[in-house]
C-alpha cells in the first residue's frame, strides 16, 4: 500500500510532531526532511562543500542530535537555497515517499515540489510570534538561555528567506489543508489532521 502524507510549513509551527504522531497513528514511515539540509549544513560547517556534502548524504548522517542545534538550523536554510543541493536530495525524498506501507515526510516543499501527487498535503502554520516564543520555551526547557526578542528576529529572518528564495520558495499547495496551530494543542491540530486523512483513505 502506498499512501503518502505531505506536510509543510514554516519553523516551529508544530508540523515535526504532527508528522511523527500521524506516522505513529497509522504506522507509516516518517521523514523529517530539514534533517536532510540540517545534515548538509552541518557539513559545510565541518569544512565541506555544500553540493559535495548533499550528493554524498548518507542516511545515517540523520541520526545525529547536533543537527537540533540553532547554528546548524541556520546553516541549513542558507545552503537549503542552492539549487544544486536541493537537486541533489529531491531523488532521496521521492523514493523515501513512495515506499510502500505509507509514508509522511515534512518540510518546506513538499506538497508544491516534492510530492504534488500526495494522496493528502497539510500546510502547518502559525504566527511568528506564537512560533518565537514555542522555540524559546523549548529553549528554556533545556537549560539554554536564550532572548525572546533575538528568537523572533530570526523566526522573522528565516520566514523571508524561506519565502522568498527563486527554487521552491515557502507556500501552501492550492490544494493544501491549511492547519493554524496558533491556538490548538498538538491533540487538537492532530485530531483535525486525522479528520481530513480518513477522509481521503476511505
Amino acid at each position: 500500500m502506498i499512501f503518502t502524507i505531505a506536510i509543510d510549513g514554516p519553523a516551529a509551527a508544530g508540523k515535526g510532531t504532527l508528522a511523527r504522531a500521524l506516522a505513529a497513528h497509522y504506522g507509516f514511515a516518517y521523514l523529517d526532511t530539514g534533517l536532510l539540509y540540517r545534515a548538509v549544513g552541518a557539513g559545510v560547517l565541518a569544512g565541506g562543500e555544500a553540493v559535495a556534502v548533499a550528493q554524498a548524504l548518507d542516511p545515517s548522517a540523520l541520526d545525529n542530535a547536533d543537527l537540533r542545534t540553532q547554528v546548524v538550523a541556520e546553516a541549513a536554510s542558507r545552503v537549503a537555497v542552492i539549487p544544486d543541493v536541493r537537486a541533489a536530495l529531491v531523488a532521496f525524498q521521492r523514493h523515501f515517499a513512495r515506499r510502500d506501507g505509507g509514508a509522511v515526510l515534512d518540510g518546506r516543499d513538499i506538497g508544491t515540489v516534492i510530492c504534488p501527487q500526495a494522496d493528502v498535503k497539510l500546510f502547518v502554520t502559525a504566527s511568528a510570534e506564537t512560533r518565537a516564543e514555542r522555540r524559546y520555551l523549548e529553549l528554556a526547557d533545556k537549560g539554554v538561555a536564550a532572548d525572546r526578542d533575538a528568537i523572533l528576529a530570526e523566526v522573522v529572518a528565516r520566514d523571508a528567506r524561506d519565502t522568498g528564495r527563486a527554487e521552491a520558495p515557502l507556500r501552501a499547495a492550492t490544494d493544501a489543508t491549511v492547519i493554524d496551530t496558533s491556538d490548538l494543542t498538538a491533540a487538537q491540530a492532530l485530531s483535525r489532521a486525522l479528520t481530513i486523512v480518513d477522509a481521503r483513505r476511505g
